[in-house]
């Protein structure tokens, strides 16, 4: 006679017998999020930029599903943006790389909507596109030379619907003659219209100093789920080495004066070390965008900063970019669909920076590893295997140099489960606490080299799927 299945023991703790002997499982509270949003001083927001959002009707609700970003410098505004390295590419995407080749990296305006991705939508996709790009540069002031396009455009939403484009040019249109705003609950509004499944807006700002002169950085993003980016400048091609993407849409904005070619790299740069570290499900979108403008409104008379003619104020500007932006893309992995823990996935003593992101990236999208860490189960094997599943490393792994520890947030002693490549006595007691925990770090060291990279995850949970399930409904 076969023997009965019996569960595993992080299992029997999530579920119960009903009475007439059906299994069911209980979801664990996700975790509160308040903390994680709440009002701004209106001095941190960068000078000479107005900005909305509105409900234009492509959501059933009421709520907020379009937002309209507008640089109002007498000077000239560089754009640089990140794109999904995804074949299907978005129309929007399209549409905001023509803008940016168009005009050698200049724009002064973002449009962005909910609701609908416009991916997958053909000629009438581009479009529409183009139709949302035309609007909104009819409210810059003044008006583009030659009406040569220079706001960018972003969507995002189900895959494979058209825009009811008539009622997004109808509201960007009843925008006219209407003050847009620059104080902090203006710039909640546009935060506000990016949401999807996103639980809370995600919209910082701070301001920053180059050489004792003041700046301003402000930005929003959306995201909880699809999430696991992988993005390159305009001008990139499909890498086939290249891991997957997301629906993730962000947008950095700074009164800072900085010259396209370098707002670009320093972008570039930003983005393998916060998006592109990032991983909720590791699935696949085909709207990933993040967008920076820098307006130079700040210090008028500044030259703009250019790593050719002054390093050391573009390295400043590049690591502020970059500290913003990883502060952003942690909102979204905070705010992961169904999330209840946020996990960094540390990877140290790696040959390059290139190979410790893979093999982060690729701990972080294993779905065993995330389903033990629901379960609160230091199943510690489970990080080897990811780590060891990666090919084409610069240099091999050597198993026996391998460490793999589990470190608490609160500044206690970190618990190794794996030292030079042998196993330790777990006290599962200690790692059960670090892992019941909301934050808490796995750290993998290497021992062949120098360089490291995070990575920032979450688990899976029941939720997850009950949201995934019926998303379209």
């Amino acid at each position: 006679m076969a023997r009965p299945l019996t569960l595993p023991t992080a299992w029997k703790r999530l579920s119960s017998t009903s009475s007439s002997g059906t299994l069911v499982y209980h979801s664990k509270p996700l975790p509160p999020k308040a903390h994680l949003h709440g009002p701004l001083s209106d001095k941190l927001f960068p000078k000479g930029y107005v900005v909305t959002g509105v409900h234009c009707g492509i959501k059933k609700t009421t709520a907020l599903d379009l937002a309209v970003i507008l640089s109002t410098s007498d000077r000239p505004t560089s754009a640089a943006a990140s794109f999904t390295r995804n074949a299907f590419k978005a129309a929007p995407v399209l549409v905001s790389q023509e803008v940016l080749d168009r005009n050698e990296g200049r724009a002064r305006g973002l449009v962005v909507n909910s609701g609908c991705a416009n991916a997958v939508t053909g000629k009438k996709g581009l479009e529409d596109a183009w139709a949302m790009v035309k609007s909104t540069g009819e409210l810059l002031t003044p008006p583009p030379p030659n009406s040569q396009p220079s706001t960018l455009v972003m969507s995002t939403g189900v895959i494979g619907q058209t825009l009811p484009i008539g009622k997004i040019t109808s509201a960007i249109e009843g925008l006219k003659g209407k003050p847009l705003g620059s104080g902090f609950e203006d710039w909640e509004k546009a935060a506000k219209a990016f949401m999807t499944t996103d639980t809370f807006p995600k919209l910082r700002a701070r301001t920053f100093k180059i050489r004792d002169k003041e700046y301003a950085i402000a930005g929003m993003d959306k995201g909880a789920g699809m999430i696991h980016p992988d993005m390159g400048p305009p001008t990139s091609s499909p890498s086939s080495t290249s891991g997957l993407h997301a629906t993730l849409l962000g947008c950095i904005i700074t009164d800072a004066a900085v010259s396209p070619t370098s707002l670009q790299t320093a972008l570039d740069y930003a983005i393998d070390r916060s998006f592109n570290s990032i991983s909720v499900d590791g699935d696949m979108s085909t709207n990933d965008t993040v967008v920076v403008l820098a307006n130079g409104a700040a210090q008028p008379e500044e030259n703009e900063i250019d790593k050719e003619t002054d390093w050391e104020a573009y390295e400043i500007f590049r690591d502020e970019l970059t500290s913003f932006a990883q502060e952003l893309a942690q909102l979204v992995v905070w705010d992961g669909e169904g999330a209840t823990k946020f996990v960094t996935v540390t990877v140290e003593g790696a040959a390059t920076f290139e190979d410790a992101h893979k093999i982060a990236s690729r701990v972080s999208t294993s779905a065993l590893l995330k389903t033990a860490l629901y379960g609160e189960d230091a199943n510690w094997g489970r990080v080897l295997a990811a780590a060891g599943s990666i090919q084409g490393l610069t240099k091999p792994l050597e198993p026996t140099l391998v460490n793999v520890l589990f470190v608490p947030e609160d500044g206690s002693s970190a618990l190794p489960v794996l030292v030079g490549g042998e196993p330790e006595n777990v006290d599962e007691v200690r790692a059960k606490e670090i892992l019941s925990e909301g934050k808490f770090e796995i750290k993998i060291q290497l021992g062949i080299g120098e360089e490291s990279a995070k990575y920032w995850t979450c688990d899976f949970s029941y939720e997850y799927v009950r949201i995934n399930g019926d998303y379209r409904s």
